[in-house]
This record gives C-alpha cells, sequence and structure tokens, in this order.
C-alpha cells in the first residue's frame, strides 16, 4: 500500500461514507424472512461508527425502513429501503405508500393464490413489492421464476423483476441500491466522500458499480461473481472488521488495483 493512501485509511473518518446492506451482509441469511436476528453489539458498533463518520453511514436495504428499525434498537440510521422507494437522512424521510400501486396489491393477492398449493413456497408483502422466496423449496426454483415473470408482464413497464438468493422480487422500475446511493453521496453529510458499499447479493451489484464509479471500496460477502472489488466470507466476518474500525482501527479494506 502506499504511504498516501495508508495514511488516508487510518485517519480522517470524514473522508468516508459508508453504505451497508442488511440481509446476508449485517445478519445472516436465514430460510424466512421474518426469522432474522441481530448480534446484540452491532446497533452500538454501528452508532460507534456513526459517530466515527460524523454521520455518513446508511443501512441500504431491501426491507421496509420500519423493519431496520424494529431490528436495530433505538438508534436511528439513515436508511434506503426497498431498494431506494424509501429513504432517510437525518430527519428528513421519505416513505413509499402501498395505496400508490394499486396493480401491484392486486398481483400480491394473485400470488397468494398461486403459492397457497406449494409448500415451502413464502410470499413477502413489502406493501410497495413483492418478494417470492423458494429457499425452502428449492424444487420450485423454475415455477417461482416463471410466476414472476408472468406477474411482471400483467404490470408493465413501471415494474421490473430482480433476482436474488433463492428470491424473485417485483418492484417499481424506479428502486435499485446504485441509483439511492448515488442520490445520498449529493447530500450531507454524505457529499463529497469517498463511499464504500458492501453487500452479498445480486440485488448489490448495482450499489457496487455506483461506488466503484466515485471511486470508492465495493466488497462482497460470500461467494459468487461480482463487480466488487473486494470480498469477506460470512457477516460474522464483516461485523469482527466493523468493530475493529469502530475501536479505533484502520479502515478495513482497500482497493484492488
Amino acid at each position: 500500500m502506499s504511504e498516501g493512501l495508508e495514511t488516508r485509511l487510518k485517519g480522517g473518518g470524514d473522508k468516508w461514507a459508508l453504505f451497508l446492506d442488511f440481509d446476508g451482509t449485517l445478519v445472516d441469511i436465514v430460510e424466512r424472512p421474518s426469522e432474522v436476528v441481530v448480534d446484540p453489539e452491532l446497533p452500538e458498533v454501528l452508532a460507534r461508527l456513526q459517530e466515527k463518520l460524523d454521520g455518513a453511514l446508511a443501512i441500504i436495504s431491501g426491507r421496509p425502513i420500519a423493519f431496520l428499525d424494529e431490528r436495530l434498537g433505538s438508534s436511528r440510521f439513515d436508511s434506503a429501503g426497498l431498494h431506494g422507494l424509501e429513504h432517510r437522512i437525518g430527519d428528513d424521510l421519505y416513505l413509499c405508500q402501498a395505496e400508490d400501486h394499486p396493480a401491484l396489491r392486486a398481483v400480491v393477492e394473485r400470488l397468494r393464490e398461486i403459492v397457497s398449493a406449494k409448500p415451502g413456497l413464502i410470499i413477502e408483502d413489502k406493501g410497495c413489492s413483492v418478494a417470492l422466496h423458494w429457499r425452502l423449496a428449492a424444487h420450485e426454483k423454475e415455477f417461482c421464476i416463471a410466476t414472476a415473470h408472468a406477474a411482471l408482464e400483467s404490470l408493465g413497464p413501471d415494474y421490473r423483476v430482480q433476482f436474488g438468493k433463492a428470491v424473485a422480487e417485483i418492484l417499481p422500475s424506479a428502486a435499485g441500491k446504485g441509483k439511492v446511493i448515488e442520490s445520498f453521496l449529493h447530500e450531507p453529510p454524505y457529499r463529497g466522500r469517498r463511499p464504500v458499499f458492501i453487500g452479498d447479493d445480486l440485488t448489490d451489484e448495482s450499489g457496487f458499480k455506483a461506488v466503484n464509479a466515485q471511486g470508492g471500496i465495493s466488497v462482497r460477502i460470500g461467494l459468487g461473481d461480482t463487480v466488487a472489488h473486494q470480498r469477506l466470507g460470512t457477516p460474522a466476518e464483516l461485523r469482527h472488521s466493523l468493530l475493529e474500525w469502530a475501536a479505533g482501527g484502520p479502515l478495513p479494506f482497500e482497493r484492488n488495483i
């Protein structure tokens, strides 16, 4: 590592903006979305990093912001929920309203009917998006993919489908983690900082691309093809790295050049 880069990594928390995915990144993937478990130390570690970075820390997730707040305790972190359909910076909060998506609401009900006879398939209704999970029924993967595409055809170009780990999610076309990270980087306290984004899934690739384009650091958790510059094995490894950074150590990632 060059001396100049090493100096930047060891000091000056105001030089960095940290963006973190939630599922599969900060917490382990679970069979059912409702069963997620948050390490008891995680909220305090994030709060310490938030202070170290002068506020420039945000959770960028496919979950609703309300879900993230419930799991992360009394601290209120800047967040983008539903892949950017919801966002909060400081006291400026925008929530997506399910009633603004009547066509999607009809699709959700239809999906419930379709999968009712398919044990192991889970419909996760997020209000402004809907996810079809087949982690508990891997043999239904092709059925789920075909079902998601059929639902998308009925919705038209205002919606899109994105795939992740044993999940297909239908959401408005405007949503995307890359887009919302770029938006955050235009606002204080993120403006003018070098971004770091850490994620684990296909849904995070647009975020990696956005951060790479800004000369930032992208980190993928786990295996799989990726445009991320760095890789860690598990959420537990990431939590340990964040703890060391919060305790005064250097930024635990460096860009491969």
